[in-house]
């Protein structure tokens, strides 16, 4: 039964065929756009759908991309433990979405790159874009293999299905469809695993009001659990959650994710005008909205379900991240193929994400490093480079998932590095966006404290973790189960976060005094304080050696207040041409990310500016 804990049903044919029958169909969507783009195979139309996309598509692509197979398991399991605190991110959405559409966007659109990192060699320099891009690819490609055996991991231990054979065969739809299709059959598939995502939440929150007497009867579960205390405003930056931690650091790595983070660039700058690409982040943003708040309902119903007997006390499961594979199986395992489609609701979070990272790997590889070397490639070669290496990054890939197998605690270490890389890169962007005076040096000085800075903090973080009153778990109960003794024995281990913290604890046995201060900094502020080290210190660093020559500097490489406005009253026609108009100019007369002879105060600067 339900909440009483015990061995839960393991799949049915009928699930198999379900989960089967799914992965296939985002394999054939990538067939289907091969085949119906047969006549296009230029690298433009490969890495960005031929820049003719639309908002809604590229707006759930964008969605789906970061919803993970980590974020639709872990989601739930966070509201399950620390309570509804999430559904702050909220807030840090909408200023990420405004942020975005409003400054990063028409910068991007307007000089029609097709790499994000390419702005970086336009700006300051070529070894501070190859820099950049390697940071890129190197985290990338370590999180997106963490991204596939995460949920592997989970969903073995509780459906049955064999790990490496769905590691593989993860990897080797993605390939599939991302090497035959490019970004159409990459963003067409994601919309359609978004739709399973939220179909699969929503399965699970239908079924647990049933059994539970109705939503409100969840909620009054919840509220006496304190799973609904979300609004703290303790300005402790050790606080794990808090409201000041999850919209101010939250907003800034939300910001890194989405402003410069390939995998998403090469959505919104794939739309065929920037009306298009702005509307995307804003639809997007009601996206991350509904996942976020059917994600955190499906924690706060799990709750509901198992407020007298937790599966992992009880010894029902090994990990926290087995909780909502283990409730799908729980409570649903009595309709044939619905937790066939609960499971792959979450493997389409891995699908979005594995295949969006392939294709962006792709895209800065042959933009980075390829064609400013071999410049005299035809188009039919470049697109049997960019399906080449289509196959060499997902096989990549699917090799760092079996490098994560044998990390075991590194995993939480690795996915928190994704996060620092990406605060002074955002910095790095910011300082060459909004300051006229950065330099090079300045740039690549500031950006390395950055990031010794954040990497300083958070991999103290993973050697000293925080303290219970920093994190601040909430009450678990196993009055409820049906064999507490036996779960008591198996949980014993457990209770110490895990029996490797317990082996750190022995082997550290004193902790230093930075342990519980500068160690215990919440992860979400780690971007911040990435962006802020890198700004403030590009900054003075320019400053010291003597500046930036403005005079040589184009004026599209700044921010600027036109850029605000969300929809211009040019014509459709002249807003498509913008990316390719632009691109070719910068091209031409860059030499070294300066532009000669240029006034920024003559008649053709004000011309250029109100390109």
């Amino acid at each position: 039964m339900a909440g009483s804990g015990g061995p839960v049903a393991t799949f049915s044919v009928w699930d198999y065929v379900v989960f089967a029958g799914i992965i296939l169909a985002a394999a054939g969507i990538g067939l289907f756009q091969a085949i119906r783009g047969r006549k296009e195979t230029s690298s433009a139309e490969f890495l960005l759908g031929g820049r003719q996309m639309t908002a809604v598509p590229v707006a759930m692509s964008l969605t789906a991309s970061f919803m993970s197979g980590i974020t639709v398991i872990g989601t739930p399991t966070e509201a399950y433990r620390f309570g509804s605190a999430f559904w702050l991110f909220g807030f840090s959405y909408a200023i990420m979405s405004a942020v975005t559409a409003e400054i990063f966007v028409p910068l991007f659109y307007r000089l029609g790159i097709t790499s994000a990192y390419e702005y970086l060699e336009l700006r300051f320099s070529r070894p501070i874009r190859v820099i950049g891009t390697s940071m890129y690819i190197v985290q990338t490609s370590l999180y997106t293999g963490l991204v596939i055996y995460a949920p592997a991991l989970a969903l073995n231990q509780i459906t049955g299905l064999n790990l490496w054979g769905v590691l593989v065969a993860t990897g080797a739809v993605c390939i599939i469809y991302c090497t035959l299709g490019g970004l159409k059959a990459v963003i067409w598939t994601d919309v359609i695993q978004m739709v399973i995502m939220l179909a699969g939440f929503v399965a699970v929150i239908a079924r647990g009001a049933v059994l539970q007497g109705g939503l409100t009867k969840i909620w009054e579960d919840a509220g006496r659990g304190g799973r609904l205390d979300a609004f703290d405003f303790d300005p402790d930056p050790r606080r794990r959650h808090t409201f000041w931690t999850i919209v101010v650091g939250g907003s800034v790595m939300w910001v890194s994710i989405y402003s410069i983070n390939q995998s998403q660039v090469q959505r919104y700058i794939s739309c065929k005008t920037l009306g298009h690409a702005k509307m995307s982040l804003y639809v997007n943003l009601v996206g991350l909205w509904l996942t976020v708040s059917l994600a955190v309902f499906s924690g706060l119903t799990m709750f509901s379900i198992y407020k007298d007997c937790d599966p992992l006390a009880n010894g029902d499961i090994g990990t926290h991240d087995q909780l909502l594979p283990y409730l799908v199986m729980d409570i649903l395992s009595d309709y044939p193929g619905i937790p066939g489609l609960l499971v792959a609701a979450a493997y389409s979070g891995t699908l979005s994400t594995v295949s969006s990272s392939i294709n962006a790997l792709v895209a800065v590889t042959v933009e980075d490093f390829i064609l400013p070397v071999c410049k005299n490639l035809t188009e039919k070669q470049v697109t049997w480079m960019n399906m080449g290496l289509s196959v060499f990054f997902g096989a990549l890939c699917i090799g760092m998932a079996g490098i994560a197998s044998v990390m075991g605690s590194v995993l939480q270490a690795a996915l928190s590095i994704f996060g620092m890389i990406s605060g002074p890169l955002l910095g790095l962007y910011l300082l060459g966006m909004l300051f006229r005076t950065s330099n090079s040096t300045g740039g690549l000085v500031g950006m390395t404290l950055g990031l010794l800075l954040t990497l300083w903090v958070g991999i103290g973080g993973q050697i000293f973790p925080p303290t219970a009153d920093m994190t601040i778990p909430l009450n678990i109960s196993i009055a409820g189960c049906n064999n507490t003794m036996e779960g008591f024995a198996a949980f014993s281990c457990r209770t110490m976060t895990s029996c490797l913290t317990m082996i750190s604890c022995l082997c550290v046995s004193v902790r230093p005094p930075l342990a519980d201060s500068w160690y215990s900094l919440s992860y979400l502020y780690f971007s911040l304080l990435g962006t802020l080290t890198t700004v403030v210190c590009g900054l003075l660093v320019s400053m010291i050696t003597g500046g930036c020559k403005q005079e040589k500097m184009n004026p599209e490489l700044f921010v600027r207040m036109s850029d605000f406005i969300c929809f211009s009253s040019s014509s459709e026609s002249e807003a498509s041409d913008i990316p390719e108009k632009a691109a070719t100019d910068i091209h031409l007369n860059a030499d070294n990310s300066t532009f000669k002879d240029f006034d920024p105060m003559s008649k053709d600067a004000e011309k250029a500016t109100k390109l």
